[in-house]
């Protein structure tokens, strides 16, 4: 692998780690708002009946994407550390076929090959394991789409529900906002992610 290459994943792994971390950082402005919503929806008492199941909705997307987000940076973590490996292990190789070039000749040249063996071997277990962590975080980030969609379902529920809801019902709409708002917001942060490690696969 190219040094340019190895830029890229570094590059892109940071890039995903800086999405997720607003992707969590969304989950939980979601999760606030369902905790908002359901003391509204209380005050309301019957003129919000309706609403009160939601905010339970609301706050378990929340929950859920929150625990996808936590497992996928695990994801990203070993994809860092892969790609930091997967360099050293580079740059061991190329020195050592380096080296043994300038000492073909050399009364213990051969001494050179289990050394240049053992850190391709590392470098080809560090590709795979890459590529295994890629497909993975990959379907996990089609996971968290699954309640972002959910969300957006909800807050247009949440609106009908809102409507009647008397004084209470530009409150309740603001909570429907928030949340269509962060849904799309995750959506988006999550397909910037699919893109990176899209760019991560181009390069492999």
């Amino acid at each position: 692998m190219h040094v340019s290459q190895h830029k890229s994943q570094f590059v892109a792994v940071a890039s995903i780690a800086a999405e997720l971390s607003a992707v969590m950082e969304v989950a939980k402005e979601i999760s606030l708002a369902a905790a908002n919503a359901k003391a509204i929806a209380f005050r309301a008492g019957e003129k919000a009946k309706g609403f009160q199941p939601i905010t339970d909705f609301i706050n378990e997307l929340a929950k859920e994407t929150i625990e996808l987000v936590n497992n996928i940076n695990e994801h990203a973590l070993k994809l860092y550390r892969l790609t930091v490996i997967e360099y050293r292990m580079s740059e061991a190789c190329r020195r050592f076929e380096s080296v043994a070039v300038r000492s073909a000749n050399a009364t213990y040249a051969t001494t050179l090959k289990q050394s240049l063996d053992n850190a391709r071997q590392r470098r080809n277990d560090c590709q795979r394991q890459f590529a295994r962590h890629v497909s993975e975080l990959l379907a996990q980030l089609a996971d968290v789409m699954h309640p972002a969609r959910a969300a957006r379902v909800i807050a247009a529920n949440s609106r009908i529900e809102a409507s009647q809801a008397g004084e209470y019902l530009q409150s309740l709409q603001a909570v429907a906002e928030s949340v269509d708002n962060a849904a799309q917001i995750i959506h988006d942060k999550v397909h910037k992610c699919r893109s990176a490690l899209s760019v991560i696969n181009t390069d492999e």
